[in-house]
């Protein structure tokens, strides 16, 4: 008899015992409640009310704590969590007509600096869990099968052992949770070796001349300054250009200027040899003025001439 009843309990307690739930951070979660059906009422809580709903009425009422407004009832008796947030996690209780249910909530974010990285870049990668009590393990799975036992790795100097799936493995008692992300790790672009000129040596770089210098190998590619050299040609061969039509016109200008004032010195000279010619002209005498205040005598009168005898 004793045995049946210890049976019983045990049955009781595996029946009544709680689920680990894990949420990412911004997701939403589900977690059940244990429970077929309820007859009066049921009710979901942390700590204080969450939601409650009624079998008769079927009026859910919420509580005030913030997580009660972002909570609802699903499938009648399980408890659904939008937008999980850091604060969210704890022990969670689902009574059913006055059997607990308790279920425990484990919250987890995964940050990573960059996801695609450059040979020898730095990049770390960590995972952070909530939960209570603080009871989990965190660790990392290299994608080489390697781990680390450290909620956070820093990849000081990438290379292409990093790339690849990297796994944050969380464990709560019995209960593990993996949240998997993949690394790509970028392979160096390899850069154009420029071919030596065909008068020298493959292998030979620098040369010393007949003076002590040393000559340099300069190919169709050589850059100097962010230009190819063949440009740098062009630049002078333009600005000399510029310069001897600048030369040009000032001589020209001069020349002229000198031609203009020669012209203008030897017609001044011309002009000074040159006696100067005035006009003369012949103007009639005019005829005088009588006085005033006497009267003008008449003329004489021609002596008489015997007329011609025939």
């Amino acid at each position: 008899m004793k045995t049946i009843i210890l049976f019983g309990l045990v049955l009781g307690a595996l029946s009544a015992a709680g689920k680990v739930f894990f949420a990412e951070v911004g997701q939403k979660v589900t977690m059940e409640c244990g429970a077929t059906k309820f007859k009066f009422k049921l009710e979901w809580s942390r700590d204080t009310l969450i939601i409650r709903l009624s079998s008769k009425s079927g009026i859910h009422s919420k509580g005030q704590s913030p997580i009660a407004k972002r909570s609802k009832i699903l499938n009648g008796k399980d408890l659904e969590i939008s937008t999980v947030m850091e604060t969210d996690f704890g022990k969670f209780t689902c009574n059913v007509d006055g059997d607990l249910h308790e279920h425990v909530l484990i919250v987890f974010s995964v940050l990573v600096s960059s996801d695609a990285l450059a040979v020898g870049a730095h990049a770390t990668l960590e995972c952070r869990v909530k939960s209570p009590e603080n009871a989990t393990k965190v660790k990392w799975q290299k994608p080489n099968g390697l781990e680390e036992h450290s909620h956070k790795v820093d990849l000081k100097s990438a290379d292409s052992s990093h790339k690849g799936i990297w796994q944050c493995k969380v464990s709560y008692k019995e209960d593990t949770f993996t949240k998997n992300i993949t690394i790509n790790v970028k392979d160096p672009v390899p850069v154009p070796t420029t071919p030596p000129l065909k008068n020298e040596a493959p292998n030979s770089k620098n040369r010393q001349n007949s003076t002590g210098g040393s000559t340099k190998n300069w190919s169709k590619d050589t850059v100097f300054l962010g230009l190819i050299w063949w440009i740098w040609v062009a630049i002078g061969a333009g600005g000399l250009v510029v310069i001897i039509l600048i030369v040009v016109v000032i001589v020209v200008y001069k020349r002229n200027k000198r031609r203009k004032r020669k012209f203008l010195r030897m017609k001044k000279v011309q002009l000074s040899k040159n006696p100067k010619m005035y006009c003369q002209c012949v103007r009639q005498t005019a005829a005088a003025k009588p006085q005033q205040g006497r009267r003008r005598e008449k003329p004489s009168a021609l002596p008489l001439q015997p007329l011609l005898q025939e």
